[in-house]
């Protein structure tokens, strides 16, 4: 009998007043336990070749091979005899695909066994380890965990890489094939094979599907009901540029999923939205043979990347980083305006290189040209309405660009891993500007009219600089010098903002023990001046007393003292410079240099 004859729809929950609902057996998902299974035994897998529809393919019993996977996880060997499958092999995208023997739930397609292979074989991962992970109790909704350390994704060339997790067929839509190119090394040390072929049914401003019938909704073509043998697909971003895994559903028990038949990411615990699909092709490789699916809308959340399976349930997706990029008109090209928006999954490990990828295709990604003079950067992280970082960057050509994004990416990494407060943003604004001119200028003048002045007096400083490939500019800035100099030999430094920052006690890198709350560590990174143009300021050297990052000149020994003795690493004593004056000069420009000159200030 037909494994879907006995299903009916079961209501399991609601998503905005709307019933949510799965395909399910009346009389439970029956299963075949390993002791049951002997060499010869036919079976048939289900599994999407295109369209929605699950179809079979049959198979036969190998046998078992004990302990594959570790002490007690077995894996069923099977000959897959169905001459489809057997011209491609075990294909990406048909992990999860669920085999029945004796009109039994036996196991999922889980493994590739080899390739090359004249005689197809894949493994399966027994009925009992994907229960394992469907029973799993979720953990409470919060902040996912880091990557593992070791990728699970391994180029080495040991014996055992025919033997393999079959890996989702993960495919980016929304990317140029430049972009994805740009980003494959970044993805591939997370442990993520993609495939810049592949489609999205859904945009950022789509509301989560309800699973309620078994017709396709009007929208996206993608039936919203599962049933074992579905294809289904984990996203990591959706909206406008989406990036899933699509693999196939192993059984179904109430709202409860079960998928994929081994890890997606190997993550454990995790809020990472399930979403409908729908397979458009396969594409065979003597290699590895994989599907290229289109993501549909969300339809429930993903609680449980394990060894055995994914597994999640049916309803609301989860929470997720709003982003969005917004592209201005203007440059020395016709380049309209635009706007990108996407979802981005809460996860230290990869929310920083995932929102990085959508800047990437917002700036480059498109027939439009007029950045190759350099833009302006705008970003605002907000975490919650009274924790917002803001930050403007200046890019001279494109190339200084790649640079600009690794330092992003980095503080964003930084900023998701901060020891203090386990948080996420709520969102994360772009505004980029592309500009009419580069904004990178070469100096070849700074001079101070004496180097030796009397309280009250003003010195001039009188720089010189040359526009790129354009022409010379040349300015007098009066520098006034206040009584409480008198007695004082000064620096007067010309810098970009971030170099006048270092010298005066603000480090890019900040030692954990310095801070003791997360927005005290929000208020350390705020602090830093303008990164574009130069300052020019006057600094005098000082001992100074620092309380988590924030310095105080000539702080009285007996404070310093009683300070220390209670928390010697959060009040610390360096030898540093103090800004006693500055001026921001040259904004929209940008300037790599660092130039002192000395002033003498007599009574």
């Amino acid at each position: 009998m037909n494994f879907f004859s006995l299903s009916v729809l079961a209501i399991v929950g609601s998503l905005s007043g709307a019933v949510v609902r799965a395909e399910v057996s009346t009389a439970g998902v029956h299963t075949i336990g390993l002791e049951s299974l002997h060499a010869g035994q036919h079976g048939q897998v289900w599994t999407v070749f295109r369209g929605t529809e699950a179809e079979p393919f049959d198979v036969e019993v190998t046998g078992v091979v004990q302990n594959a996977l570790g002490p007690g996880k077995s894996l069923i060997l099977c000959q897959l005899t169905d001459p489809r499958v057997q011209n491609m092999g075990a294909v990406a995208g048909m992990s999860g695909s669920p085999l029945y023997i004796e009109g039994k739930l036996a196991g999922a397609l889980s493994y590739q066994i080899q390739r090359f292979e004249t005689v197809r074989y894949a493994g399966f991962t027994p009925a009992a380890d994907l229960a394992e992970v469907r029973d799993r109790a979720d953990a409470v909704p919060g902040v996912l965990p880091s990557l593992p350390t070791i990728p699970i994704s391994s180029k080495s060339t040991s014996a055992l890489d025919s033997f393999s997790p079959l890996r989702p067929a993960f495919t980016v839509s929304g990317l140029s094939p430049r972009v994805a190119d740009l980003f494959s090394p970044a993805f591939t040390a997370l442990g993520l094979e993609v495939s810049a072929l592949g489609g999205s049914l859904s945009s950022a401003g789509d509301s989560p599907l309800s699973p309620t019938t078994e017709t396709a909704d009007s929208s996206s073509g993608v039936p919203v009901t599962l049933r074992a043998g579905s294809a289904v697909s984990v996203a990591l971003t959706t909206g406008d540029i989406t990036l899933a895994g699509t693999g196939t559903v192993s059984r179904v028990d109430g709202n409860r999923i079960t998928a994929f038949g081994h890890p997606m990411l190997s993550l454990g615990d995790v809020e990472l939205p399930m979403c409908s699909a729908e397979i458009v092709t396969i594409l065979p490789s003597t290699l590895q043979s994989s599907k290229i699916a289109n993501t549909g809308r969300v339809i429930g959340t993903i609680t449980q990347d394990r060894l055995s399976a994914v597994s999640g349930t049916l309803g609301a997706g989860p929470a997720m980083i709003k982003v969005e990029v917004n592209v201005a008109a203007g440059g020395n090209s016709s380049r309209p305006a635009r706007t990108l928006h996407f979802n981005v999954v809460r996860q230290a490990g990869l929310t920083p290189t995932l929102i990085a990828t959508g800047i990437t295709q917002a700036i480059v990604g498109s027939n439009d040209a007029g950045l190759t003079n350099g833009f302006r950067l705008t970003s605002i992280i907000t975490y919650s309405p009274a924790q917002t970082l803001t930050s403007r960057n200046l890019f001279a050509g494109p190339q200084a660009f790649a640079q600009g994004l690794q330092e992003f990416v980095r503080g964003l990494s930084q900023d998701l891993q901060n020891p203090y407060e386990k948080t996420f943003p709520e969102r994360v604004t772009f505004s980029v500007e592309p500009l009419a001119e580069n904004p990178a200028v070469t100096f070849d003048l700074f001079q101070l009219s004496r180097t030796s002045a009397r309280a009250g007096d003003t010195v001039l400083a009188t720089i010189g600089w040359r526009d790129y490939q354009g022409a010379a500019h040349r300015e007098t800035i009066p520098v006034p010098v206040d009584s409480s100099w008198a007695g004082k030999s000064l620096d007067v430094i010309l810098a970009p903002g971030r170099a006048i920052d270092e010298l005066t006690g603000h480090p890019s890198m900040i030692a954990t023990a310095q801070l003791r709350s997360f927005n005290a560590y929000l208020a350390a990174v705020r602090d830093n001046r303008p990164n574009d143009g130069l300052v020019l300021a006057v600094l005098e050297k000082s001992a100074l007393f620092s309380d988590q990052t924030i310095g105080t000149p000539e702080t009285p020994g007996s404070i310093e003292r009683i300070a220390r003795t209670a928390d010697e690493t959060r009040f610390k004593k360096t030898d540093g410079l103090v800004s006693l004056w500055e001026q921001h000069l040259l904004a929209d420009k940008l300037a790599g240099v660092l130039l002192r000159r000395p002033l003498r200030v007599t009574d």
